[in-house]
């Protein structure tokens, strides 16, 4: 059984015991969170795709840590203008591991 879930602009596929590393979310570590923006749910009763939700279903994850991934040089420039700026980022995330997927 697996579904696909919508956090932080982004969708995933996702299964019982999967883990995956998503936008920052609230919440502390060890934590459940639930998530009940599902788009597609398939299981033994075949596939069911929402329209653009799928009514009832959640995923309920555990939330294993917090972090933040590796640095990127942001690097902007206007020739000869004598502009140059340059700037480092870290995105922050939230890795979570799917403990059920849950249908109405």
């Amino acid at each position: 059984m697996y579904a696909i879930i919508e956090t932080g602009g982004k969708q995933y596929r996702v299964e019982t015991g999967s883990t995956i590393q998503v936008e920052s979310l609230p919440g502390e570590v060890g934590a459940t969170i639930e998530l009940n923006q599902v788009r597609l749910v398939h299981g033994d009763a075949g596939i069911v795709v929402g329209q653009p939700l799928v009514k009832g279903a959640t995923v309920t994850a555990e939330i294993l840590r917090h972090g933040r991934t590796r640095s990127i040089t942001v690097f902007k420039k206007k020739r000869r203008k004598n502009y140059r700026r340059t700037r480092g980022h870290r995105q922050g995330f939230t890795s979570l591991r799917v403990t059920n997927i849950a249908t109405a």
